[in-house]
């Protein structure tokens, strides 16, 4: 692997630390051990998932207006609810850890907070005030308040008013130019990371006085008003999604629709960047793992691991799903036809009728990963992942020996 010129460089802000590394997309890991320990298809298609805080439950949208919940019963996955309340697509799905709560968001423009009862599952309604629909939502650490990205070029904060008995949300506006694709929350609970279509990656402060408490963990973030923007990141020069903190919040890390990862270290006027161009399909999510370990998924089909050195540098090492081989006499062709047969769910690999196709864990586009863990660890081992091929994957790398070190 060599470095790429740096004729580029100077576009981007000088406090900016870039490197980037072209990778072949033929040199996949060939390993014996699996990493993925179970593959379950659910449905046709599903759009995001989110794991109960015991991780005996799993609920997920099926690309439509309904989020399903399954439970594990004696190694078998049984629907015991479906919540119907929306009337577009979810979008987003997050299950909190510690007060058993769902929230979910749709394209109809609405949320609701969901509480299991007697009865079963039981929807508030939220008000978001938005126009556009809304794209992707999560717990914050404290779990007093939620985000909610959208279509509106809107950030919406939401918390429990104890007097009024509801949820109310205030608005950060003015400051995307296009849809919020994601967010993260910073360990602290009061900064929020969000990435836009407009190709920016920005940082602000979420404090609501009432709300959140000044501790000494909060830093100055404490000192700074609700909506006040911290850094904007003008690495990417086109799609921005997934973006992740690392589990310090000491790195930020967030991928683009050019085929490229970002890695930001001390987040704030003085920032340190990173980037890394890949030669695959383009990244839609990311996770930490650990604070030298990020693994992103996207429309390769396959996780793949991005790891830093004791210096700090993060590199690709290689893909995490064992793909077996196609038949010898397979021909490649050009890497705009790979591309493009990978959007329509094609094979790598030639058309022709007596070629084997290459198989992995997932057969579609990975939207979405998350953690597989009772609470929230500064190292994770074991993660899911779901596509647009209705499949949960569960990945375990405790057995992956060359990872462990980064773990």
């Amino acid at each position: 692997m060599k470095p790429a010129r740096k004729s580029k460089d100077k576009l981007w802000a000088s406090t900016h630390r870039v490197t980037i590394w072209h990778l072949d997309s033929r040199s996949r890991f060939t390993g014996k051990s699996m990493a993925a320990t179970s593959v379950h298809k659910f449905a046709q298609c599903i759009s995001c998932h989110a794991w109960s805080p015991d991780l005996s439950m799993i609920a997920f949208c099926p690309n439509n207006s309904e989020v399903h919940i399954y439970k594990l019963s004696e190694d078998k996955w049984e629907k015991v609810h479906v919540l119907q309340k929306h009337d577009q697509i979810v979008s987003g799905i997050d299950w909190s850890y510690r007060s058993n709560k769902i929230v979910t968001v749709s394209h109809d423009r609405n949320s609701y907070v969901w509480n299991q009862e007697a009865t079963g599952w039981v929807p508030t309604l939220v008000i978001l005030r938005l126009n556009r629909a809304a794209l992707c939502v999560q717990w914050s650490p404290k779990e007093n308040k939620f985000a909610v990205g959208s279509g509106a070029k809107t950030v919406c904060i939401c918390y429990y008013e104890q007097e009024n008995n509801w949820w109310v949300s205030k608005l950060i506006r003015k400051r995307h130019d296009s849809s919020v694709t994601s967010i993260a929350w910073h360990p602290n609970n009061v900064l929020l990371a969000t990435t836009s279509t407009d190709g920016k990656c920005r940082v602000f402060s979420t404090f609501i006085k009432g709300v959140d408490a000044k501790d000494s963990a909060m830093g100055n973030s404490a000192d700074t008003k609700f909506g006040e923007q911290i850094v904007q990141l003008d690495l990417c020069f086109c799609w921005a999604f997934g973006v992740r903190w690392s589990p310090s919040g000491n790195t930020l890390a967030y991928v683009g629709h050019n085929s490229m990862i970002y890695f930001v270290d001390e987040v704030g006027p003085s920032a340190a960047a990173q980037s890394v161009a890949i030669r695959d399909l383009p990244l839609r999510d990311v996770l930490f793992l650990s604070e030298r370990m990020v693994v992103g998924v996207g429309f390769d089909c396959n996780p793949m691991v991005f790891v830093a050195d004791e210096s700090g540098l993060w590199s690709f090492l290689r893909f995490l799903d064992e793909r077996k081989s196609a038949s010898s006499s397979a021909k490649y062709g050009s890497q705009f036809s790979e591309a493009f047969g990978k959007f329509y769910g094609q094979s790598k690999f030639s058309a022709s009728n007596n070629v084997e196709q290459s198989r992995g864990a997932h057969d579609n586009c990975i939207n979405c990963i998350l953690p597989l863990a009772k609470q929230r660890k500064s190292s994770v081992t074991r993660f899911t992942t779901s596509g647009l091929d209705g499949k949960i994957v569960t990945w375990d790398l405790q057995k992956q020996e060359d990872l462990l070190d980064y773990l």
